[in-house]
């Protein structure tokens, strides 16, 4: 059985694509249509020393492919979340997150297309 279908709204889970994970909260798993609903939490991109942590929490919701999704482990996210979570949101999400939110969506968007035309 697919793990993914088990999410439940309030878990932690992650997107991952090149150097970057996108950290959100599950809303709803809509099962008939193999989608989960999620609002953004924050995006890391990896680097040699700390990870480069992008607040997202006034980024819309995403409705995603459940599969792609995997489970937030506890110790990779309570550390970044901490710290993210002990300031308070902005009013906005600046134009420099959004962009890094629409360029990740995007590439890895593009990514799973072209694995779907590939299991043909």
């Amino acid at each position: 059985m697919d793990m993914s279908l088990d999410f439940q709204p309030g878990q932690i889970v992650s997107l991952e694509y090149g150097d970057k994970n996108l950290y959100a909260e599950v809303i709803q798993v809509v099962v008939s249509r193999q989608l989960c609903w999620v609002r953004p939490l924050l995006l890391t991109t990896h680097t040699p020393d700390l990870p480069l942590v992008t607040d997202l929490r006034d980024a819309p919701d995403l409705l995603w492919p459940v599969k792609l999704f995997r489970p937030a482990l506890d110790t990779e996210v309570i550390t970044i979340l901490s710290q993210v979570l002990a300031k308070e949101p902005k009013a906005e999400l600046d134009l420099a997150a959004k962009q890094q939110l629409n360029q990740f969506i995007h590439q890895l968007w593009q990514a799973y297309q072209e694995e779907l035309g590939t299991e043909d």
